[in-house]
């Protein structure tokens, strides 16, 4: 038996083992998607390098290692959460603090923001919403083809839910911090629904922390509905420890005129893996998927995208850049797909990367599959080092070398930055790509937790 059998066994006895636990602490719409999507893993496994979009990333260190089996947390363990406070200057925002994927009981399990929206538990909200789930859940997450995505579908207890109704405008953006703690090292699974009907607008902000130093990996699943006409908006900012593994996989379903924008910067992480997923199903839907991606030391950064243009008239941009320092290493995988019948696309996709020393590296690979004739496409992927004309320039008006590096470096990634949409959030991160770039800051410095100064991310 090899090494990839061991591991699917090992979380065939884990479902096995856990099944009655979390059928008993989850609802019964989700619970019946449980077996045949363990089914699924069971015939997938855990992605290989053998696996063309998984080339350039390890996961099998990640899912070997022993973790504690932890779905349903008491409500002591939430008191961490309801401690936390993540201040960002003139951020007016809702903000929530999930703990390992749950959303904290301990003052209700859904909560009804203005104009009716509400944001709460996903396994409370299958039972009061149960008509909303039902349509939605586990109908646009692709099963089929990522093993890791079906594992989660087996396994996840609880996570994010929003619904925002018909003809609605949010006032202000949702923050999520999404905190993993524990004194053991943990499997993290969490699943994710928003729900926005026509003629709405939503703001998501996601902020992703560790704030223990133990061995973290988190397999989670986000499903996007973003009706006629609606527009949703999604920052996730992915700021963790090197001893954090972070695996997102973010599907977004678009009707008609919408508009979705997924920005995903990540600052700090062992090893980080995005895949995002757009699906244009109606006429006139625009989608723009950004990335910011910095490295160092040994880190490892995957950006997959998938942006499948299957109705007319309908437009996307891909923007994503990286800069790797010492060791680390990094890789896109952009891809755009045009259906026969999605005449009048308008496509374009841009990978640029800088490279600080001979050692790092990123495999980059943007690609075009276009069944229409009537379109207008273009990608490009550029990798290379720091330009010397433009530092010669800067050292000749007296300014420092490493300062004229870090302005060049930052000059380089505020391009992505400057497309968020919250002006606070632009500012803090423009802040933290700063400190970033230094190598002076893993941590939001405003973020109010109770930790010990030697850990590294404090």
């Amino acid at each position: 038996m090899d090494r990839s059998e061991i591991i699917t066994d090992k979380f065939k006895d884990l479902f096995r083992d856990s099944s009655q636990r979390l059928e008993k602490n989850s609802s019964e719409l989700i619970n019946s998607f449980r077996k045949e999507a363990m089914e699924q893993f069971l015939a997938l496994g855990v992605p290989g390098r053998e696996n063309e979009s998984y080339k350039y990333a390890n996961l099998e260190p990640w899912f070997a290692a022993d973790y504690k089996s932890y779905f349903i947390p008491e409500q002591a363990d939430f008191k961490i959460a309801e401690d936390f406070k993540c201040e960002v200057d003139d951020l007016d925002a809702y903000s929530l603090v999930l703990l390992n994927g749950f959303f904290p009981t301990l003052n209700g399990t859904l909560m009804e923001l203005p104009n009716g929206i509400w944001v709460g538990s996903l396994a409370y909200a299958s039972v009061r919403f149960r008509d909303i789930v039902e349509k939605h859940y586990s109908k646009y997450a692709l099963n089929g083809k990522d093993g890791l995505v079906p594992l989660n579908t087996a396994l996840a207890s609880d996570g994010l839910f929003v619904y925002a109704p018909a003809g609605v405008k949010l006032d202000k953006p949702i923050q999520i911090v999404n905190l993993v703690e524990s004194k053991e090292d943990m499997l993290v699974q969490h699943r994710n629904l928003v729900v926005v009907e026509e003629n709405t607008d939503v703001e998501l902000i996601v902020c992703d922390h560790a704030i223990s130093p133990q061995k973290f990996l988190t397999n989670a699943v986000t499903e996007v509905f973003v009706g006629q006409n609606a527009s949703f908006d999604i920052l996730r900012v992915q700021n963790e420890l090197n001893n954090a593994a972070k695996i997102t996989h973010t599907f977004i379903h678009q009707e008609r005129d919408s508009r979705a924008v997924t920005n995903n910067i990540t600052l700090h992480g062992g090893m980080v893996r995005n895949s995002t997923y757009h699906w244009l199903n109606g006429t006139g839907a625009e989608s723009n998927a950004l990335g910011l991606y910095l490295t160092d030391k040994w880190q490892h950064v995957d950006n997959f995208v998938n942006i499948d243009h299957a109705m007319p008239d309908c437009t996307s941009k891909q923007l994503f850049k990286g800069v790797m320092d010492d060791f680390s290493t990094a890789s896109f995988n952009g891809r755009i797909r045009v259906a026969r019948d999605a005449q009048g696309t308008r496509a374009y996709q841009n990978n640029n990367n800088i490279l600080l020393t001979d050692d790092a590296r990123v495999y980059t690979k943007p690609q075009l599959e276009i069944y229409a004739d009537d379109v207008k496409c273009s990608h490009g992927a550029t990798v290379g080092q720091l330009d010397e004309e433009a530092l010669f320039y800067l050292r000749s008006r007296g300014i420092h070398k490493d300062e004229a590096r870090l302005m060049l470096m930052f000059g380089f990634a505020h391009e992505v930055i400057e497309n968020i949409k919250s002006e606070a959030m632009r500012d803090r991160m423009d802040g933290l790509l700063l400190q970033r770039l230094r190598g002076e800051l893993s941590r939001c410095t405003t973020c109010v937790i109770n930790c010990e100064k030697d850990l590294p991310h404090c």
